[in-house]
C-alpha cells in the first residue's frame, strides 16, 4: 500500500514524539524525517519505530507530501513558509499561525468545528491544547446563540505539566510540581485567549472571557471547567450536547463527571453539563476532559491530516 510521505519539525518536543509514534503508527503515512536541533543524530524508539532526528535545516523538505510543524511558537510560520514554498501541505502546532496571531486567512483546525474547511486545505493552524478542551464544550451553546449578551464566560482549566514544553524550567522539577497544585498566567493574558475570543465571536456571541490556567502534579491531560450564564433556561442541557455532537467519533457525552483516566492516551474529549443552582440568571457549569498531547495537539494534527487528505477521518488514532 501506498504510503504519504510526511515530515515532522521539531520531533523531540512532547508533542512531536506523539506526532512520530501516530505517524509510525498510521496505516497510510510513513514519516520521512524528523527534526531536531539539539538532538540532531540521536535516535529513539517512537510507535515502535526508530527514529533518528536530524538537523531542521538539513531535512530533505520536498521529499514528503505533508508537514507537521511542532516548533516552539515564533520560529513555526518561517518552516512553514518554507514546506509551502516547496508545494506541500503544512499543519501547524504552534500559536503563529492561529486566528489573533496573524493576519493571514488560515484555517483553524478545530476539525469538530470547521471540518469542511480543511479539505484540501494547503495550511492548517492546530488549535490549542486549552481551546480545544473549552470550545468544543462550548459550540453547542455558541451556535444557537444561548450565551448571555454582555455575559462573562468563566474558564477554568488544569494542565499535566507535558503542557508546557520539555525546556528545563525550574517550576517544573518534580520537587516543584509534585504534590502540589497552582494557578498560572493569572490576568486574563494568556496566549491561547486570542484563539477563543474568535471563535467565539465567530458566532456572534458578545460575552467576555476570563481565562484561568492551572498546573497539575500529573504527566499528561486537561480537565477545564466552563461556567456560563445562558440567555433562556435550557430544560436537559446535556440533550443538546447529545444533539449538536450526534455521529462525532471523537466526542463523548457522558451523565458522569470526566476525568483524565476516561481520555488520556485518547484522541478523545468527553464532556458532561451541570446546572448551577441558586444564581438569579440561568447558568450552566460545562466540563470537559482531554489529552493535551493527543486530542489537544497531535492527535488533532493527525485528525486534520487525514481530513485534508481525504483520508477516513479516524485512521490512525487511538479511540
Amino acid at each position: 500500500m501506498h504510503r504519504i510521505p510526511v515530515g515532522i519539525f521539531g520531533a523531540s518536543g512532547y508533542a512531536g514524539r506523539e506526532l512520530c509514534a501516530l505517524v509510525n503508527a498510521h496505516p497510510q503515512l510513513r514519516l520521512e524525517y524528523a527534526t531536531a536541533n539539539a538532538q540532531r543524530g540521536e535516535t529513539t524508539v517512537l510507535g515502535g519505530q526508530e527514529v533518528t532526528f536530524v538537523a531542521t535545516e538539513d531535512a530533505p523538505v520536498n521529499q514528503a507530501e505533508l508537514v507537521f510543524s511542532a516548533l516552539p511558537h515564533g520560529a513555526s510560520a518561517a518552516w512553514v513558509a518554507v514546506a509551502r514554498g516547496e508545494g506541500l501541505r503544512a499543519i501547524d502546532l504552534s500559536s503563529d499561525l492561529r486566528p489573533g496571531h496573524t493576519t493571514e486567512d488560515v484555517p483553524y483546525g478545530l476539525t469538530e468545528v470547521a471540518r469542511e474547511r480543511l479539505r484540501d486545505a494547503p495550511v492548517i493552524a492546530n488549535p490549542g491544547c486549552y481551546p480545544t478542551a473549552i470550545l468544543l464544550s462550548l459550540v453547542p451553546l455558541l451556535a444557537r446563540g444561548l450565551v448571555k449578551a454582555g455575559s462573562t464566560i468563566v474558564l477554568d482549566a488544569a494542565s499535566g505539566v507535558t503542557g508546557a514544553g520539555n525546556s528545563p524550567k525550574a517550576e517544573l522539577m518534580f520537587a516543584e510540581v509534585s504534590e502540589n497544585y497552582r494557578a498560572y498566567a493569572v490576568g486574563n493574558e494568556h496566549r491561547h485567549l486570542p484563539e477563543m475570543r474568535f471563535l467565539v465571536g465567530s458566532y456572534g456571541t458578545d460575552a467576555d472571557l476570563l481565562f484561568t490556567p492551572h498546573l497539575l502534579p500529573v504527566a499528561r491531560g486537561i480537565l477545564a471547567t466552563v461556567t456560563v450564564q445562558l440567555s433562556q433556561e435550557i430544560d436537559n442541557p446535556l440533550q443538546l450536547w447529545h444533539e449538536h455532537f450526534a455521529g462525532e467519533r471523537f466526542i463523548e457525552i457522558s451523565e458522569k463527571l470526566p476525568t483524565l483516566r476516561d481520555v488520556v492516551h485518547r484522541n478523545a474529549v468527553r464532556i458532561s453539563v451541570r446546572k448551577a443552582h441558586g444564581l438569579r440568571a440561568p447558568t450552566l457549569i460545562v466540563l470537559s476532559a482531554i489529552d493535551n498531547l493527543v486530542k489537544g495537539a497531535a492527535g488533532q494534527a493527525v485528525q486534520n491530516a487525514n481530513v485534508c487528505l481525504g483520508l477516513p477521518e479516524a485512521m490512525g488514532l487511538p479511540l
